[in-house]
């Protein structure tokens, strides 16, 4: 990953996130395609409103991040990387970039996010950038009933 620019999320990123990439096994669950409410949000510019950004690199899609900073000094983000990408040790990277652009951006202290406990791969991604587990939860979503795992890293 070289030449790594994040802006606003586009328009036309949106919709390919929302309606092109398609991730494997388990990780389907991470498909927009798979809950109605995210990918409302994600294809609605309206409702992406200013918190959704589009990661590039090679001026080429290679992620996208999404935060919340309606708490003060408190931040949550989540964030997907082009399915091809995933698996390849680029996550850490990835991570790095977009937590530096947040530290640029947000008057921030503690940067939280939320993870599918299936999702190991991305746990360890997240432990080595730093987040520490902090409590399991249950959250409905796509259609069932899912375990995750809160996680936060100060700044």
């Amino acid at each position: 990953m070289k030449n790594i620019k994040i802006q606003k999320l586009s328009q036309f990123h949106a919709e390919e996130i929302a309606n092109e990439w398609k991730y494997e096994g388990i990780y389907k669950f991470y498909d927009a395609t798979e809950d109605e409410e995210d990918y409302q949000e994600l294809i609605s510019q309206e409702l992406r409103d200013e918190q959704y950004f589009e990661v590039l690199s090679e001026d080429q899609l290679i992620g996208f991040f999404v935060v919340n900073d309606s708490i003060p000094k408190i931040l949550d983000y989540g964030l997907g990387m082009k399915p091809e990408l995933t698996g390849h040790g680029n996550g850490k990277i990835f991570i790095q970039k977009t937590i530096q652009y947040i530290l640029e951006n947000y008057d921030v202290e503690t940067i939280t996010l939320s993870v599918a406990l299936f999702n190991k791969r991305a746990i360890k991604c997240y432990e080595k950038c730093g987040f520490i587990k902090e409590k399991e939860f249950t959250m409905e979503t796509n259609g069932s009933q899912y375990r995750f795992v809160k996680m936060y890293r100060k700044c």
